[in-house]
């Protein structure tokens, strides 16, 4: 797929974990501790985008993260004889409620685009606390009173659908009317779920991809927000 340009694209959707959330890695960082992992906020960062690509090769079903468990434990440096201990305690921690920690640079681009005029999304396989989580970090909301306001905001528990079923996009088009699918980017963090969900719904995508762990991918890729910004300049 070829890169997108400036003025290739009118209006953006954003997936939530991996593009506007992490995992809360002051919560694992300690929890892994003990297993010879770093507590470094950097090497948890770097420890999710290598769990979602592991996940995406794998092919791994959405609620299958036993996978993306175990690329993580080893990003962090687990002891290695301590991958699947730490792994399986790493899975029965990493709730719902933890995707809360506001990723910086992210929320920077974020009021970028709000500052452009950009109109915007958020569509994100969840369970039922997304769009409170979001604003609770003051990321985004749909009345702007947290964070940048957004149109809407889709989880997937609420709605019944999920990513990488293309229907769930549907649920934000209804707030996007005079935007053409192929108009319209979405930013995700995973090949599965996201690259080939919002492509099968018409839509334009952009893989968040820090340390190209997915050069392949068929969709544009950034390395942050930042770049995103960038295509409305």
């Amino acid at each position: 797929m070829s890169a997108l340009r400036p003025g290739d694209v009118d209006a953006v959707w954003f997936d939530a974990g991996g593009v506007l959330v992490l995992p809360d890695p002051e919560v694992l960082g300690p929890l892994l501790a003990p297993y010879g992992g770093s507590s470094d906020v950097e090497h948890h960062r770097r420890a999710h985008y290598a769990g979602m690509a592991a996940k995406s090769r794998a092919d791994s079903a959405e609620a299958d993260w036993d996978v993306y468990d175990l690329a993580y434990v080893h990003a962090v440096g687990v002891d290695d004889d301590l991958v699947s201990r730490s792994a399986r305690l790493l899975g029965r921690t990493r709730s719902a409620d933890l995707w809360r920690w506001a990723i910086p640079d992210s929320v920077t681009a974020l009021a970028n685009l709000a500052a452009r005029g950009v109109p915007m999304s958020v569509v994100s396989n969840a369970a039922g606390q997304i769009e409170w989580a979001l604003a609770h970090a003051g990321v985004c909301s749909v009345d702007g009173r947290a964070g940048v306001a957004m149109r809407t905001i889709i989880d997937s528990h609420v709605v019944g659908v999920a990513k990488p079923d293309p229907a769930i996009f549907d649920f934000a088009a209804v707030a996007h009317t005079e935007h053409e699918r192929s108009r319209i980017a979405y930013v995700g963090d995973s090949v599965t779920m996201d690259v080939n969900g919002s492509t099968a719904a018409g839509l334009r995508p952009i893989l968040i991809d820090p340390f190209d762990d997915s050069p392949d991918a068929a969709a544009h890729r950034v390395s942050s927000l930042s770049e995103v910004v960038a295509l409305f300049t």
